[in-house]
């Protein structure tokens, strides 16, 4: 093959066999079995048997972050050295881009399990149409309402204000959306003092997030009488509100991870997507907390 035929061809990277998606998998699978049992725990619905639950949830965590770590550093050193092509770059594009679609789908199961629980079990419990007898029988005192704070076992809850610590976390997220843009229009224009400032304010607005979020929960559990076990509101309340705020500390130690590789000057204007990434995935936090925010808190 001639040079001048070689040349027509650009160069992929092809990365070595990574122990990572295993340690992963193992690790996801750890943090789901572990944080059920503890779930199971803490609603009180069968006994104390899943007292050991945290334990295992902690480790698949310890695991799922170390994976994290040890992936991102391989990678990280790969771009520094120079291995990855245009090719190498538009495959991590896709990828990012299908991870955040698989979110997408993620998020949509859960909205449609709130929707299918207001818009079509409150009405049959409450005998709309054929389900005079159902309502009858199951529970006639029931009055279909939304919020349900009152459980079959006659247990009573209060609903989750927005405007209060939901309204400022609102406000927070949007926030940080708008210094995330500030900080990536200044590193297409090399600004690297106004990228690396923009990019730690953003970190430090999900930790204020995730803050606000904990003293909420604390607040549910301790003042409101609102917690996984307070019925169908309680339960899709905090499996909304949770796995967002699972997805913001995600992206949280995102951010983190990008201000120190801002500082170190690993990226430069033609050559950032793992910033874009960040923004990519950031951003569609952003977004899904607003539907939550209308239709968890407001609605």
């Amino acid at each position: 093959m001639s040079t001048e035929t070689k040349e027509k061809y650009e160069k992929y990277y092809v990365p070595e066999q990574s122990p990572w998606p295993i340690v992963g998998a193992i690790g996801l699978f750890l943090l789901a079995f572990g944080g059920g049992n503890f779930i199971q725990q803490t609603t009180g619905k069968y006994g104390n048997e899943g007292s050991w639950g945290w334990l295992i949830f902690l480790v698949g965590l310890s695991i799922i972050l170390y994976m994290m770590w040890s992936w991102w550093r391989d990678t990280v050193r790969e771009s520094m050295g120079g291995l990855y092509s245009s090719q190498m770059d538009r495959s991590f594009r896709q990828g990012m881009l299908w991870f955040i679609t698989s979110e997408v789908m993620f998020f949509a199961a859960f909205f449609g399990g709130l929707f299918y629980a207001r818009t079509m079990v409150m009405p049959w419990l409450g005998g709309e149409g054929n389900n005079a007898m159902t309502h009858a029988l199951l529970w006639p005192e029931f009055i279909p309402s939304w919020p349900m704070v009152e459980t079959p076992a006659g247990d009573t809850t209060t609903a989750m204000g927005a405007f209060g610590l939901p309204a400022i976390n609102t406000a927070i997220l949007l926030t940080s959306s708008w210094t995330l843009t500030i900080a990536h229009h200044a590193l297409i224009k090399g600004n690297r003092n106004t990228l690396i400032n923009y990019t730690v304010i953003t970190a430090l607005l999900g930790v204020i997030f995730l803050c606000l979020q904990a003293y909420e929960y604390y607040e549910a559990y301790h003042h409101m009488g609102l917690t996984l076990g307070s019925g169908i509101y309680g339960s899709t309340f905090f499996m909304l509100t949770g796995f967002h705020g699972l997805h913001v500390t995600i992206g949280t130690i995102f951010l983190i991870v990008l201000s120190i590789r801002c500082a170190s000057g690993h990226f430069k204007p033609e050559n950032h997507f793992a910033f874009e990434a960040g923004a990519w995935y950031w951003h569609f936090v952003d977004v899904v907390w607003l539907f939550l925010f209308i239709f968890v808190y407001i609605l």
